[in-house]
């Protein structure tokens, strides 16, 4: 039986940092196939960042 593998407890899922506020983020099913390219943790994140970068 593998230990590290998701059984239902999200304590074993891989997690990040937002990259503009640092909150943590759970990887999700729907970022499968581009975990390695999420950087932000909500459309606000992403937002606030662009305008900072214009700014």
């Amino acid at each position: 039986m593998n230990t590290g593998a998701f059984k239902g407890n999200k304590r074993f899922l891989p997690s990040k940092p937002c990259v503009v506020c640092g909150r943590p983020m759970v990887w999700r099913r729907a970022w499968a196939k581009n975990w390695d390219e999420v950087r932000y943790c909500s459309d606000a994140c992403r937002k606030r960042n662009n305008t900072e970068r214009g700014a």
